[in-house]
């Protein structure tokens, strides 16, 4: 295997570059690598997310929801 590792500007290893070939055929062997891979969420998943958050803040304001620490919140993103 070809891999690459990824380094900072002071040379600490920050992540891997495997090949795609190399990618395909370990998922292949280990079908649980499949759940790691991160997809592109659509235009309408994104605004789906915001009009919640807004009902979300909506309820806040109204008194009916508890608001979340902001350090959850970011954690979150």
């Amino acid at each position: 295997m070809k891999l690459q590792i990824i380094q900072d500007s002071k040379g600490k290893a920050t992540g891997v570059y495997i090949p795609i070939r190399e990618w395909k055929e370990l998922k292949k062997q280990f079908k649980d690598l499949e759940a790691l891979e991160y997809e592109e969420p659509t235009k309408e998943q994104i605004l789906q997310e915001i009009k919640e958050a807004v009902n979300e803040l909506k309820l806040v304001e109204q008194g009916k929801l508890k608001a979340r620490p902001a350090k959850e919140l970011l954690d979150e993103l």
